[in-house]
This record gives structure tokens, sequence and C-alpha cells, in this order.
């Protein structure tokens, strides 16, 4: 704890964060300071409230990633990657057309990010190189990831993103790519998801755009980061079939609103996902 701060008993609590979760409101401060364990303390907050959210129902579908694009890694003050659940209550996906409504209800501060997606066809072992991960994905989807700080401003420290659930909101799945139909091999996919591109665009106007080469060079070496990462925490989950991983933005995160629609142009294989924001 930082000299001369007071810490509020219940500010960090699984349960309490797990109340601002719900409805959207901020934290009362800075809470960095106040996880005298760092990143491995705000690991096992976080852990703390997965097994909250579990035990009213909801389930687990998968994870994201965050903080994998180094482009963006100074403007908000976490300099590695973090991960955090991705759970039923949050997935939407895409009809036959790419196109989605995506409720913002009870969000903080939410912005968007383009980033592609993984889905698994079997689990992964720790220590798995990048050839059994490409042995266990199943396919590749254009995603958008809402997320959101409870932290005024958007002003943190790594420790802040990880207790307050990895900055996830929402995930929207796009059509997905059967991988084998697309990349023969881990070097095909990564060489392809590296050069591939997206512009990204707010009710038609065109505002920012980016490459998968953003995402620790390639998205399947942000997965494999990852999995590194999942095996060095003591009581996290592991990576099983049907799960989805969102593996960070190729743009900056941008501040959504309900009634707007934002839409990505990935190059293929991902191609185009359409998101129309509601209240």
């Amino acid at each position: 704890m930082i000299p001369g701060m007071t810490q509020t008993p219940a500010a960090l609590t699984p349960d309490a964060l797990l109340m601002h979760h719900d409805t959207g409101q901020l934290w009362p401060g800075p809470q960095a300071a106040l996880i005298d364990q760092g990143l491995p303390g705000a690991y096992r907050l976080a852990l703390q409230v997965r097994a909250l959210r579990l035990a009213r129902g909801e389930q687990p579908r998968g994870f994201k990633i965050g903080f994998t694009n180094r482009g963006i890694w100074a403007r908000y003050n976490v300099f590695a990657p973090i991960w955090g659940t991705v759970y039923d209550t949050g997935l939407h996906h895409a009809d036959p057309d790419g196109h989605a409504d995506v409720p913002l209800t009870a969000t903080c501060q939410p912005r968007i990010e383009p980033e592609a997606v993984f889905g698994l066809r079997h689990g992964v072992r720790p220590g798995s190189g990048l050839a059994e991960l490409f042995d266990a994905i199943d396919w590749v989807a254009p995603g958008f990831e809402v997320v959101q700080s409870h932290l005024p401003g958007w002003s943190f420290e790594a420790a802040d993103t990880v207790a307050d659930g990895a900055l996830h909101a929402r995930l929207l799945v796009g059509l997905p790519t059967p991988v084998r139909s697309w990349a023969a091999d881990a070097a095909t996919l990564q060489a392809g998801l590296a050069a591939c591109r997206v512009r990204l665009l707010r009710n038609g106007e065109p505002v920012d755009e980016g490459s998968g080469q953003a995402v620790l060079d390639d998205p399947l070496s942000a997965l494999h980061h990852f999995v590194q990462a999942l095996a060095g925490q003591p009581d996290a989950p592991a990576l099983k079939a049907g799960d989805v991983v969102t593996t960070g933005t190729w743009t900056d995160a941008w501040p959504i609103a309900p009634g707007q629609t934002w839409q990505a142009d990935f190059d293929a294989p991902l191609g185009r996902l359409t998101a129309r924001f509601t209240a």
C-alpha cells in the first residue's frame, strides 16, 4: 500500500467488484495501490469473482487476452498482456450476414476493439508450442470486444485492469472460417493473420485501421503467450474444447454509445463484421 493512503475495506472484495460490474458504477477511486500483492493478488481477486459468477449460474465460454497491442501500451500505462474470462452472458454471435445488435446495458465507459477470435476444437496442454496450438484451433473469426473501465477516464495500472475483469464487457463473434480451409500449418496461419488488415468505421465514417501484426506480431503468437501465462497462474482454469479466445485489438480502443453502428472490414479470411449498439 502507498504510505498515507487509507484502505477502504470493501473496495476490493470480490462481492464489491461484482456489484460494480453488474451496475456499471465507477469504482470509488484508484485501486491498484490497495492491491498489496500486485498482479498475483489481482488475478486471485479475478478468479474469486469468476467463482461468484459461476455460482449464480453464469457459464465460462473462453477467454480474452488484453494489451497484446504494443502500440497502445504507453497510452494506457500497461506494458504486458493480461487475460480474463468470457461468459455466456456477454457472448454474442453475428447473423449469417455478419450483423448483430449488442446491448451496452450496465457497461462502464465502453469502448470497442476489432480482434481475431479463435475457436478451439480441443484443450491445450501447458507448454504447447505453435504447432500444437494450431492443431487445437478449429476456426478463426472476426470479432468486436466491448471493453470497459470502472476507473474514471480509463486511468489505471495493470493490477486494476486484471481485478476489473481484464476490462472485458462483451464479445461479438462474426462468421467463423475453418482454419484448415485457409492455412495448412502454424507458420501459414501466422503469416496470413499478421498481414491481414482491418478498417474500422463508425456510422459509415472511417475511424481507424490496423493489422494482425499489432498483436504480439500475430494472433497465434498472442494465443501462445496466453497459454504460457495461464499455465503459470495458480488455480487458473484450463483451455478446453469449445472455448473462444479473443486475441487483442488491432487498433486503439474507441468510445462507443447506444445508437451507433460500427463496422470492421477485415481482409480475408475474416471478412466484415457490423455491430449496432443498443441501450
